[in-house]
């Protein structure tokens, strides 16, 4: 690889992991701090843009507060998207990413499917099969038998056919 090359990879890299973060704050799951740090690992990666600048100089204090004005602008001028947490496209963005950290080792697959139940029932297509083993794990007798080792593999193969999807255009 060379050194542009991986000097592109990091780039898309720290814009998917923007695009990840910003899901994942829209609909409570992070705290608006992580997004920041996000975009500071995106300047740092070489993403550069007005908006992506002015977000990256919050402090944490001011994260809880600016962050809801300055992340659609910055998102936008990277031409990545800001789903609203109100709509489903949101949601499904926020499902996918924490589907990949699962994958990255984040989360525990029981973890995934615990936040997953707990916020959004059975009631998301999307994610029905993973409300369906959050289930599973709890008529466990033994979580650390032979049943809970087939839940997990469930799990991340789930987890797998959801982080693939493409994002949204």
């Amino acid at each position: 690889m060379t050194e542009a090359e991986a000097e592109a990879a990091a780039a898309a890299a720290a814009a998917s992991e923007l695009q990840d973060r910003a899901a994942l704050w829209s609909v409570g799951e992070i705290p608006a701090a992580d997004v920041v740090s996000a975009a500071c690992d995106a300047l740092v990666a070489g993403l550069d843009s007005p908006g992506l600048r002015v977000l990256a100089a919050c402090t944490r204090a001011e994260a809880d507060y600016d962050v809801h004005d300055l992340l659609p602008e910055a998102l936008d001028e990277l031409g990545l998207i800001f789903h609203p947490p109100a709509g489903e496209a949101g949601r499904e963005a926020a499902v996918r990413a924490l589907a990949r950290r699962m994958l990255a080792g984040e989360l525990e697959p029981w973890e995934l499917t615990f936040r997953i139940n707990q916020r959004y029932g059975h009631e998301l297509p999307l994610t029905a099969r993973l409300a369906e083993l959050d289930d599973a794990y709890a008529f466990l007798e033994y979580p650390g038998d032979r049943a809970a080792a087939q839940i997990d593999a469930e799990v991340t193969a789930e987890a797998r056919r959801l982080a693939g999807w493409a994002r949204s255009p």
